[in-house]
């Protein structure tokens, strides 16, 4: 019977189940220090620490002198708080040599004056590309700690600080962790709350010096030979692979990277505890399998644990994963959490210690959260759920993933500003894929630089139960009223904590149990088929919609039950797709994209997402080239048309004409912007002009080539998100009685005007904005007349 829960109450199990906590006020103590003093001062830090251990040295002489008293649950506190004030010392002390480092003041005084200096670099992390606008060289963002500074005057400072490079050069692409090199660049005020101590902005390529460490080099080889191993995949599957083996997306679809995010799964597009569980697990059950001793597995799984970490490279965030991935495997191994819970404690203190920037780290608190969810929640939930019948490997394989969700779930609340519904479900669904695909690609990386073709078919093997995960995704994020709305931000992660530990106290209680139960189920029953069948979205009678998707334009016009003509995709694809999906539509007649700025093509491939485009517009000026090649990829085999002025189009209940430019203009403030397609749709009887970006020329050019009763509309989408470049003699000439703007909240170009809201509001016209409103949809009601409703902003999204 040994190593099998015992279900007496009062047997083996209920001892396991007495967690050794002694540990663990003082890592939380270390946490939660380090992370107020990462947003503080180190005098202020030093202070603390200060008079905490000060506090600590008068409880542990008082409970020292109570020796032998009977007092014994008073000095098993009092043991507590001291070792909680000890945490606050170790974490502000730290911390507080840390900051030190980090506001020396010749440093400081580099970045107050953001002075031009040459920095000797040595990279901590990969590049990362982040996303920017079509056109424009791509933004790398790489994390370095500098070795020393020189200033405009020639004077060289040795000072180890942190630096976040932003880079342009295509040349930071090839780096790898561990290279030294020099580079030039001007230095900036970081965001604060971490341990960089200043932005260093890099336009030129940097001056290597020497070569990386050979274990990069090594993990540099394999990660090649994994991405050439996923080239003849599909897309999705071998965009997918990487991330989920080595934690690289570079290549992963954007499409993909929603549909994770939606479902609540990218875990599993990072380096976790997770992907070490994994690996290490799987040499562990082959040395059982060929009956290896324990020294031998160990030594096994230990050398596989070394390898892993090659493989990923040996980064912060990596370190992190493999200690905790080493304890949570420990955990299932000996099946005993009391054990293992001292160890999690201890590993939280000392990375914190070694790298309190940890402390802010959402990677890492979802780590340890997860791993905590492991040994605290899944052994119960697991021995529960076998005591009611369930097979071993069921039980254990809905324990862990549910575990986990419920620890992670108020952190990715604070975050998001949503609670997931279909997040633990899709995690239970793909469950049984993680582990060969992990495997099968770990085994693609390690043969791919002997055995090029055994690694391309392990890698095909590993795209069947990718396919698996790709496609759940997918499901769960289509689905209706998968996220409901929360707070974010602390208070919001604060709550859902408050809310889980009540509901898991509660549970304890079999009355109340079944009160939860059948609370859940009526919430199951009652309200989601409302939010499903009569969410009240989209209203009856609307002729138009302008989805809330930041600091861009996407306008929709219904054609049929589910199809519709879309104008303009915004900035990125989950917006835009998220919109469709409220409108119920399912195939899109025709896309028309007004011109190829990123803030009205970035989202194109949301709008091909599961659904067919049958056509698209687009301007005859093609600048800039990157978005109409963004708009080329997207549109598939969909007919493609550049109209001229007076072309038409008709599709169930819209009739199209294309209004402008009525000609090429060149030298404008901004010819892509004075070249935007211009509209006029009539849906239901009600016309609507929708003028993309057309600044002041394209306007007045409007109104010269254009009758007057042509531009004459009851809505109008008000161009350049309400830009001040307007002609008022063009807003005359529509005299709308609605307003629509597309705008982004709290953008950095000053949208919308005051000055033109004001003019549209004193004529009379009804302004809507999506920054404020949300979806906007326009309305037509009985007898003609038109009603606007703004579907609203969920928590945390202003």
């Amino acid at each position: 019977m040994t190593g099998r829960p015992d279900p007496v109450p009062g047997g083996a199990a209920a001892a396991d189940r007495a967690f050794d906590l002694r540990l663990a006020g003082l890592a939380v103590a270390v946490w939660l220090t380090a992370l107020s003093c990462l947003h503080r001062t180190a005098p202020t830090a030093v202070l603390l620490a200060f008079g905490a251990a000060v506090l600590a040295a008068l409880f542990a002489a008082h409970l020292l002198a109570v020796v032998g008293t009977p007092a014994a649950p008073v000095r098993r506190y009092g043991w507590i708080a001291v070792a909680v004030l000890l945490g606050v010392v170790c974490g502000g002390t730290a911390t507080a040599a840390r900051l030190h480092v980090r506001d020396a003041a010749p440093v400081r005084a580099l970045v107050d004056d953001r002075a031009r200096v040459t920095a000797d670099l040595v990279l901590r992390d990969d590049p990362r590309p982040v996303r920017g606008a079509p056109g424009r060289p791509a933004t790398l963002l790489v994390t370095a700690e500098s070795t020393a500074l020189t200033g405009p005057d020639g004077h060289r400072l040795r000072v180890p600080v942190r630096l976040l490079v932003l880079a342009t050069d295509p040349v930071w692409r090839g780096l790898l962790p561990g290279q030294r090199l020099t580079a030039q660049g001007r230095l900036a005020s970081s965001r604060g709350g971490d341990l960089t101590a200043a932005v260093l902005t890099v336009t030129g390529p940097p001056v290597r010096r020497g070569s990386p460490p050979w274990l990069q080099r090594a993990a540099g080889t394999l990660r090649a030979g994994l991405h050439r191993a996923c080239a003849p995949l599909p897309p999705e599957q071998g965009g997918l692979l990487p991330g989920l083996v080595v934690g690289d997306t570079s290549r992963l679809p954007a499409t993909v990277e929603e549909d994770f995010r939606a479902t609540g799964m990218t875990h599993l597009n990072a380096v976790s505890g997770a992907n070490v569980a994994i690996v290490v697990g799987a040499v562990l059950l082959l040395a059982r399998w060929v009956r290896a001793g324990p020294r031998l597995a160990a030594v096994l799984c230990g050398l596989a644990l070394i390898g892993f970490v090659v493989l990923v490279r040996p980064s912060p965030s990596v370190v992190r994963a493999a200690t905790m991935g080493a304890i949570g495997l420990a955990a299932l191994a000996v099946g005993r959490p009391r054990a293992t819970l001292p160890a999690l404690a201890a590993a939280v203190a000392v990375l914190l210690l070694l790298d309190p920037e940890l402390a802010g780290d959402a990677g890492f608190a979802l780590s340890v959260l997860a791993t905590g969810g492991l040994l605290l929640l899944a052994p119960g939930w697991r021995d529960g759920l076998r005591r009611r019948g369930v097979p071993a490997g069921l039980a254990e394989a809905v324990a862990v993933p549910a575990a986990a969700q419920l620890a992670c779930g108020p952190v990715v609340a604070g975050i998001s500003g949503t609670v997931s519904l279909v997040a633990v479900p899709a995690n239970l669904l793909v469950v049984p894929a993680i582990a060969p695909a992990t495997v099968l690609g770990v085994a693609a990386a390690v043969v791919s630089p002997v055995w090029p073709s055994g690694a391309e078919f392990a890698a095909w093997l590993a795209s069947w139960p990718v396919w698996w995960l790709v496609t759940v995704a997918r499901v769960g994020a289509r689905l209706p009223a998968g996220t409901l709305p929360w707070p974010g931000g602390v208070p919001g992660a604060l709550l859902l904590a408050g809310v889980t530990l009540g509901l898991l106290l509660a549970v304890r209680r079999p009355p109340v149990r079944r009160l939860v139960a059948v609370g859940a189920v009526a919430v199951v029953l009652g309200v989601l088929p409302v939010r499903l069948v009569v969410g009240g979205w989209p209203p009856d009678g609307w002729v138009v919609v302008a989805c809330a998707v930041g600091q861009g334009d996407a306008l929709v016009l219904p054609v049929a039950a589910d199809r519709a003509v879309v104008v303009d995709a915004g900035p990125e694809p989950s917006a835009v797709d998220g919109c469709l999906r409220r409108l119920g539509v399912r195939e899109v007649s025709l896309l028309v994209v007004s011109h190829f700025h990123a803030d009205h093509v970035g989202g194109v491939a949301g709008v091909a997402r599961g659904r067919r485009v049958a056509m698209v517009l687009a301007p005859a000026m093609v600048e800039p080239v990157a978005g109409r090649e963004m708009v080329t990829a997207a549109a598939g085999t969909a007919r493609r048309v550049v109209p001229a002025a007076g072309w038409s189009y008709r599709s169930g209940g819209v009739d199209l004409v294309v209004l402008g430019p009525p000609y090429l203009l060149r030298g404008t403030r901004s010819d892509p912007n004075n070249n935007s397609l211009v509209l006029r749709a009539t849906v239901a009887g009600v016309r609507i002009v929708l003028s993309g970006d057309a600044e002041t020329e394209e306007q007045r050019a409007l109104l010269e080539q254009v009758p007057p009763e042509a531009l004459r509309a009851e809505v109008l989408k008000v161009a350049h998100h309400g830009s001040a470049y307007q002609d008022p003699a063009f807003l005359d000439a529509v005299r709308p009685a609605v307003a629509l703007v597309p705008v982004g909240a709290d953008n950095d170009y000053g949208h919308p005007s005051a000055v033109i809201l004001d003019r549209l509001t004193r004529s009379g016209t009804r302004v809507l904005r999506t920054d404020t409103d949300g979806d906007v949809a326009v309305v037509r009601r009985a007898g003609g007349r038109l009603a606007v409703v703004g579907r609203g902003l969920p928590p945390g999204h202003r």
